[in-house]
This record gives structure tokens, sequence and C-alpha cells, in this order.
């Protein structure tokens, strides 16, 4: 048997599956395409999470295209992040091209362009559906983490959550978070000191300060009504095929706090409502984190931790995360750790750095007979990636550097009228594009202050009228004293005595 041919029953041995699998490509060998040694995904180990990197203009985003497409085309919903705008075009067929069927030829697949059912979803003002979520969800801890607070801050922040649990007043917005948080230092500053402490100006001006910052990165938009419903995320068409849900990010890439503000509420919110799973056949959702570097970059370390942890257990439940980056060194060791699925495109060796980054790389692939792996992440083409994934009993399935197969959907992204008739279609838009601003803590706070402000003028009003009917009382006794001794010296009889006696005296 040749070198070519049992490495080509190395792969097809490597990646038989029992249930359902994805096919994303034909393993190469010495830059040959090895036509039907295809490389397959078992989705029942999709929930293991995975990696997708590789240098600039290697093929990730299509890459990321082929796995949502054939995913909704196993009935698995998909949610993705769109920060350059160009994923949209999963929403139309492919216009298909020479170059696209002589791969599909190399690959031995058919290739058969296709539309697929498309959600678009907006943080921002943006065309869609939009994604709100109210400061309560948050949660004190996840709030403080999002803020990067103190210990002494965070512990100023849960009784501020307390008290409002306490006294029924919502906290929704930031509005009403800044509401309370000058209430609690200001009006309500007795009250508060009495319940549960005293809070210090200096740690809640702090507070108040990074508060601030956070909005100007647009999540004063983010934070509100209607709050999305993480289940809406889960749906089907009427074909079977999961909804492919599309965030449209490409305005709040230079506000990473807002994306990782964003992304720790909903994996939060997805891990506390959705049931533990178990070993299912395949999950039951899968996320994909492009541009991924920019929530670990800008998160602090609590946020890291905060999201190892997620990572760590949400594929209970059936999830399944995949970050799409430049290099897998963006991503944390803790969580990098925790990727089942490997997809790795090209890397350069610029510089000394980047020829380290490769080294460390290649020591997260399992070893082969076949490849020289630090040679081959340096000398892969567009479309061309090492892929390394777990068979269905969780074990490494064989190193193959791979031909991927072409999206089957558009690869660019929808003209204006598109997504309008896309909106215009959606079943979501309704339920979550009005705006909603119920009373909150902020008009409950501020009518209490009111009221306050009314009784404590009342109780004034109340004093100085006292004060002026005593004074008057008193001025009015000193004048009838004072008529009275007039009245008695200026009385006939007493003029008379005096006269007698006057009178008297001159004789």
């Amino acid at each position: 048997m040749s070198q070519t041919e049992a490495f080509k029953e190395h792969i097809i041995q490597g990646n038989l599956c029992k249930g359902s699998y994805i096919t994303v490509g034909a393993a190469m060998l010495d830059g040959q395409t090895i036509t039907g040694a295809h490389v397959n995904l078992p989705l029942k180990t999709l929930n293991r999470h995975g990696l997708i990197a590789g240098a600039t203009g290697t093929g990730k985003t299509k890459t990321l295209q082929v796995l949502a497409e054939n995913l909704s085309e196993k009935g698995v919903p998909v949610l993705l992040m769109d920060m350059k705008g160009d994923l949209s075009g999963i929403a139309k067929a492919s216009e298909g091209h020479p170059k696209i069927d002589e791969r599909h030829a190399k690959i031995g697949l058919p290739f058969e362009p296709k539309d697929f059912p498309v959600e678009l979803l907006t943080l921002s003002e943006q065309n869609g559906v939009r994604l709100r979520a109210t400061v309560s969800e948050f949660g004190p801890v996840l709030f403080s983490r999002i803020i990067d607070a103190t210990d002494a801050q965070a512990g100023i922040i849960a009784i501020l959550f307390k008290y409002c649990d306490d006294k029924s007043l919502p906290l929704l917005d930031l509005k009403d978070f800044k509401k309370v948080l000058q209430y609690a230092t200001d009006e309500g500053k007795e009250e508060i000191q009495d319940l549960y402490g005293r809070i210090s100006t200096a740690s809640a001006g702090a507070i108040l300060r990074k508060v601030v910052q956070l909005e100007q990165q647009g999540a004063d938009i983010f934070f509100g009504e209607k709050s999305f419903d993480v289940d809406d995320l889960l749906r089907l068409d009427d074909n079977g095929r999961g909804k492919i849900n599309i965030i449209r990010l490409t305005d709040i890439q230079d506000r990473p706090q807002l994306f990782s503000t964003f992304m720790l509420s909903l994996l939060a919110e997805i891990y506390s409502t959705f049931p533990e799973q178990g070993d299912s056949d395949q999950p039951e959702l899968v996320i994909f984190i492009d541009e991924a570097h920019l929530i670990f970059k800008e998160a602090s370390k609590a946020l890291h931790s905060q999201i190892e942890s997620i990572v760590k257990l949400i594929r209970s439940k059936g999830v399944g995360l995949y970050f799409v980056t430049q290099n897998p060194t963006d991503v944390p060791d803790g969580v990098l750790s925790q990727l089942g699925l490997k997809i790795q495109h090209a890397l350069r060796a610029f510089t000394a750095k980047d020829r380290k980054a490769i080294k460390l790389t290649a020591e997260n692939y399992p070893d082969s007979e076949y490849y020289d792996t630090k040679e081959v992440l340096t000398t892969l083409g567009t479309g061309e990636a090492l892929v390394s994934a777990l068979d269905e009993k969780g074990r490494p399935t064989p190193l193959a550097a791979t031909m991927m197969r072409a999206p089957m959907s558009r690869m660019d992204i929808l003209t204006d009228a598109e997504i309008e008739e896309i909106n215009r279609k959606s079943a979501l838009a309704p339920k979550y594009n009005d705006t909603v601003d119920r009373e909150s803590a902020y008009e409950l706070l501020n009518a209490k202050i009111k009221k306050a402000e009314s009784e404590e003028a009342k109780e004034k009003a109340k004093e100085e009228r006292a004060t002026v009917s005593k004074s008057s009382r008193t001025s009015s006794r000193s004048n009838t004293t004072e008529k009275a001794i007039i009245k008695v010296l200026t009385s006939a009889t007493v003029i008379r005595g005096v006269l007698g006696i006057l009178g008297k005296l001159i004789k």
C-alpha cells in the first residue's frame, strides 16, 4: 500500500460516524487533495466547543459560514456574531463559480447553492431585532464584574440591588441604577444606612464614573425592556432547518465593553434557563463568536474568570461555543483547554513573535506521522485548514490538513433592500422592537423624593405658621396691656386726682 493510500485509509477510518455528522472538506497530503478522504465532524461532540483561527484573508469567515449552514441543515439553530458585516449573505443562495465546482470536484462532494433561514439581530440602532436585557437580570455579581468594580464597590452594588428588591423598585436600565446610587448618597442616605450600613460617597462616585463609561459605549441602548428571551434562539423554520441568528455588530467594533457585556449576559442567561441535556445526539444551539479577541483583550480578570467558568459548564446545556480569531494565543489558556474542535487556517511568520506563536499553536495539535505541524501551519493556502476534532467517543480524530468546502450561500453582504425584506418578514421584530419604559426605580424614587420634599415643605410651613401665630399672640398681649395703661392714665378720675394734688402743692 502506497503512502497516499495508507493516508486515505487512515483519514477515512478516523472519521467514521454512526450518527449525524458534517463534512467540512477532504484531507490533503503533500499539498494534494485526496478525493474522498472526507473530514467529518460528529454532531454528538459539537457541544464540546471549538476554535476557528488564522491570519486575515485565509478563509476563517467562510469556514464559519460552512459550519453554520450545515448545522442549520441538520436542524441545529445557530447564533453568529457578525463583526465585519459579511455574514448576512447566508440568507441568499450562492451564485456559483467555476472555481467552486473545481474545489468540490477535488473534495468529492457535490455543490448545491442554497439560501438559509436568517434572523437579523442588533445591539444598536441598526436594522434588526433589538436585543435588550434589564439591569436586574444581570444581578449584583455580574454587574460588578462588567464594570470591573473593586470589592468595596461590589459590596455597595450588592446593597443597592438588595434595597431595590426589598422596596420593590425595578432596576430596568442604567438610568434606574444611577438614580438609586444618587438616592443612597443623598436623600435616602440615613434610610439605607439604618438598614444595610454606611455607603462611602467616594466609592459611590467611582461606581458612577464606571457606569457613565459603560453608557458612553452604548450600553444605555442595551439595558432596558423588553428583555430578549433566549428560547427565541432555538426556533426552526417550516422545513425543520435551524434558524441562523445573526447579530449585526459592525458599528460596535470600537466598543468592546458593550460586546463583552452582551456576551456574558447572554451566556449567563442561557446557562441559567436551558435544561440539562447530558449526552445528546446533537447540540441545542451553537454560538460563533467572531473577533473573539475583542472579548478577552478588554475584559477584566474577573470577567475572564466568569467566561472561563461558563465555557466549562454550558456544554452540559447542549450549547457549543466557537471562538473565531486571528491567533489561538488571543484566547486564554483556561478557555483554550476546553475546546474540542480546532480549525486552524494559515499563520504568517513575519516576526520572531509570529514564529513563537506558531510553535505554541503547533503544540496544541495531536502528533501526526504524515505532517510537520509547524511547517503545515505556514504553507496552507486560502480555504485550507488544519483540522482536529473529537470523534463520537470524545477521542481526537486524525490530524488533517483539509481542503475546506465552499459555502452554499452567498459569500457577500446583503443589500439594504434585502435586509429590509428580512426584517419585514421577521416574527421577532414586532415582539422586541417597541420601546417600553414602564414605571421603575427612577420614577418611583423621584416620586418618593418629591413626596418627601412636599411633606418637608408642609412641615416647614406649619412650623412657620406656629412661629408667626405665637409672635402674634405675644404682640397682641403687649398691645392690650399698653392700651389698658393708657386708658387708666387718661381716665377722668386719674386726671382729676393728679390735678387736685398739683393744686394743693401750688398753694
